[in-house]
């Protein structure tokens, strides 16, 4: 399995490396992985959605 760091999955995403890390810290990105300080995240993961907007 290939994994990203959160700089890498920012730009992917095209959000901030904080936010990636919010995401990792609160277990909303599945397969995400601490090593030492560092986040490891699958390449394949998906964006979780943000239940701040309404998609109606």
């Amino acid at each position: 399995m290939q994994y990203l760091t959160t700089t890498e999955m920012a730009e992917k995403w095209n959000i901030s490396r904080r936010r990636v890390a919010e995401l990792c810290r609160n277990e909303r990105i599945n397969g995400a992985i601490l090593k030492g300080k560092t986040w490891l995240i699958p390449s394949d993961a998906t964006k979780p959605e943000d239940p701040r907007r309404n998609h109606n």
